[in-house]
């Protein structure tokens, strides 16, 4: 049962939520997928100001939470650009190296266990298919729609279970 003392949660997703990953797709495109370049550009992400704003916003009335299908490995480059980017301070959820589990399992997942503890206010993501079971699950979803859509980060966080 959720801890109504406590300020409720936004959480917030990263890749195409609050980072564009649009200058980095081309590693997706290889064959094979070149995941190690993929990951290593993350820190060049340009942030995307609709995703930093609400973040901001919700700040003002929640405690911010991340969560990301980012491998565990990329902790300390994920934490160095949140705070180069003047993010809110907020625990980060990452996918274990070895997960490789659909964001969709993964992310409702966390999002239960959140729950259990305390009030989720919103979910606030870019992929579909996380939303889709998020609203399904009964949490209250923001689709994160400002960045352009890629076909393969959509197939590479469902089939392969990478972002």
């Amino acid at each position: 049962m959720a801890d109504t003392r406590e300020r409720p949660v936004a959480v917030f997703d990263l890749d195409n939520t609050l980072a564009d990953t649009a200058h980095r797709q081309h590693f997706l495109t290889e064959r094979p997928r070149n995941w190690d370049a993929f990951f290593a550009a993350a820190p060049a992400d340009p942030p995307l100001a609709e995703g930093v704003a609400l973040a901001r916003e919700q700040a003002r009335v929640c405690d911010v939470v991340y969560l990301t299908g980012r491998p565990e490995r990329c902790r300390r480059d994920t934490v160095d650009w949140l705070a180069a980017h003047g993010l809110p301070d907020g625990p980060l959820h990452m996918r274990r190296d070895a997960d490789r589990r659909p964001a969709r399992f993964t992310k409702l997942a966390i999002l239960r266990r959140l729950a259990g503890t305390r009030e989720v206010r919103v979910l606030v993501d870019d992929d579909e298919l996380v939303c889709d079971d998020a609203e399904r699950a009964g949490f209250t979803v923001v689709r994160a729609r400002w960045a352009e859509r890629s076909a393969a980060l959509e197939d590479a966080q469902e089939r392969e279970g990478r972002t």
